[in-house]
């Protein structure tokens, strides 16, 4: 069982951390004459792509070079009984279309709206923090959560994780709104339906041993994308991603997010999420993933639009 550290007489999470009193604000940072990135009191200015234009959603649509990227992440949604796809408490009614109150985000199928709804705990007022990876139990409980990636040889956090933590072990978790942060993916899957669920922890993640095989199965699709460090520039501020893990789509956006090391707010939107409606306000209808980038002002929809946005802005080139 992995224990609990007092995040109050941790003194180097404070500088980490800074943006408790500036949410957006992580740290400066300096590029190199290499191109790698290092912090700094001084800031790096970054701008989209030249003659950079957001494409137009399309629903579903997969671009015929990407085909087998999206086919590859979608494996995950079989091998792990498609975990990570509803929020906890998941229901769904069908209401018909004419009945259905107008500027509501809903499924339509056969002249009915489908109505989802779920049953969630009490939702923390600043985002969990996670050094990679718990993605699965954050859909189901439809958390918000800052990711700080942890790929193989990332130069920012995982000695930042080390740090704080003590241990070469990921994930790591630091929950700001009480304090507690741990190690090991079951003692966290615990602690997040204990405090922001309804202290059930769902069966396809407690299965032990085979949990374990099936979250290994569920990567063959993929080959080891997103493991990675890519060399990349930090960006001074985390980028925002709506998304849920259910998703081979914004599984695929989260490969790269990874393997670039570009911390990001993940806004979970699972089947029955509220903010699905918070989206659908936002942008005039409902599509994952999205991006928000407010080092740049970009927002934008489609994966692999995104992915390639994302390696033109703060790959090393």
């Amino acid at each position: 069982m992995a224990g609990a550290l007092n995040l109050a007489h941790a003194p180097i999470f404070a500088p980490l951390i800074s943006r408790r009193t500036t949410p957006n604000r992580l740290f400066s940072v300096r590029a190199s004459s290499d191109g790698s990135s290092s912090s700094s009191s001084s800031s790096v200015t970054f701008a989209p792509p030249p003659n950079f234009k957001p494409p137009e959603p399309k629903r579903f649509g997969v671009r015929p070079d990407k085909a087998w990227d999206i086919v590859g992440a979608a494996l995950a949604l079989f091998f792990r009984f498609g975990t990570g796809v509803f929020a906890s408490g998941y229901s769904v009614s069908f209401v018909p279309k004419d009945e259905f109150p107008p500027g509501q985000y809903a499924l339509e199928v056969n002249g009915f709206k489908v109505k989802e709804t779920s049953t969630l705990g009490p939702r923390p007022e600043k985002p969990i923090e996670i050094y990679e990876f718990e993605r699965e139990i954050v859909a189901v409980l439809d958390l918000d959560v800052l990711y700080y990636p942890c790929p193989r040889n990332g130069p920012n956090f995982r000695p930042k994780a080390i740090q704080l933590g003590g241990k070469k072990q990921f994930p790591y978790m630091v929950d700001p709104n009480t304090g507690v942060s741990m190690y090991e993916s079951d003692d966290i899957i615990k602690y997040l339906v204990g405090k922001y669920g309804d202290g059930k922890v769902p069966l396809t993640l407690s299965l032990g041993l085979l949990t374990t095989i099936t979250a290994g199965l569920a990567l063959v699709g993929r080959s080891g994308k997103g493991s990675t460090y890519s060399p990349a520039k930090l960006p001074p501020k985390p980028l925002e991603i709506w998304a849920y893990e259910g998703s081979p789509f914004c599984k695929y956006v989260r490969e790269a997010l990874v393997e670039l090391e570009l911390p990001h707010i993940q806004r979970s939107c699972a089947r029955g999420s509220a903010k699905r409606q918070i989206l659908y306000d936002k942008v005039g209808h409902f599509q994952v993933p999205y991006l928000q980038d407010p080092n740049t002002g970009v927002e934008m929809f489609e994966s692999a639009e995104i992915v390639e946005y994302l390696r033109a802005t703060y790959a090393v080139q």
